[in-house]
This record gives C-alpha cells, structure tokens and sequence, in this order.
C-alpha cells in the first residue's frame, strides 16, 4: 500500500479538485516562503501568497467571512484567510509552534463552509513543508 492509498484508507482525501486546488497551494507557499523566509507578520504572508496566487492564476478570494451558528441561531463569524478555488480553506499562521487550537480553527471553518480540505500553514519555520498541515473534515459531520 503506497502512500497515497493509505491515505485514501484512512479517509484522508478530499474530491480532486480540492487535491489539485492544495497542491498548486502549497507550492505558492514554499515560494513565497523561499522568498521572504521566516520572521515576518501574519498579514504579509497573506499578501505574498495573494500575489503569487494571483501571478499563477489560481482563483481565490481573501478574508472570506463565516457565519457561526449555535442551535439554529447565528452567533458570530469568522474569516477564512484565503479560500482557494471555492474548495480549499487556507489558515495562515506565522507562529513559534502551531497547537490544537489552530487545527481546530481549520475544523471549525470546514464544517461551516461544509468542505473537506484545509491546509494550516504556519510560516515561521525554516522549511515551508515543516508548517504545512492538511486538515480534512468527515463528509459524515
């Protein structure tokens, strides 16, 4: 069994488009981190990535708003970071260390949106591929 079959075993995969949305995703991120590196706020990583997404023509949109709901009754929202080909959340993070609570963010975002894939990417390590995380929902939730 290959990796991506385990993968696959194990419910790890979205619909291919949302597959081929993350990957084109993450090599616009390793860009934009090979280019600026680590160290620098949130927001600049935002509009580095924008820009390059925008220079690959990969559809997008930006500060995306959710609408939270409790029992029915909406009680807030949140911005999605990026929101690549109306398919993939990005959650962009330029921290020491990523914890439960980032991952939960993602969780959050994609049982509101109801999509499957989200990537949690922290910028603030040495190799982009260190701070990618895929995060996929249960389609049963």
């Amino acid at each position: 069994m290959d990796f991506f079959e385990l993968r696959a075993a194990r419910g790890e995969i979205a619909d291919e488009e949302s597959e081929r949305f993350a990957t084109l995703a993450i090599g616009a991120s390793i860009e934009v981190h090979e280019a600026l590196g680590p160290g620098h706020a949130e927001k600049v990583y935002e509009a580095a990535l924008c820009h390059e997404l925008d220079l690959r023509g990969i559809p997008y949109q930006r500060q995306v708003p959710v609408m939270l709901f409790y029992k029915g009754k909406q009680v807030g929202e949140g911005w999605i970071d990026i929101l690549v080909g109306d398919r993939l959340v990005l959650e962009l993070k330029s921290v020491e260390q990523l914890v439960k609570v980032h991952r939960g963010q993602v969780v959050a975002y994609l049982a509101a949106t109801k999509l499957r894939l989200g990537l949690l990417m922290n910028f603030n390590v040495e190799q982009m591929r260190q701070g990618i995380k895929r995060v996929v929902r249960d389609p049963r939730t």
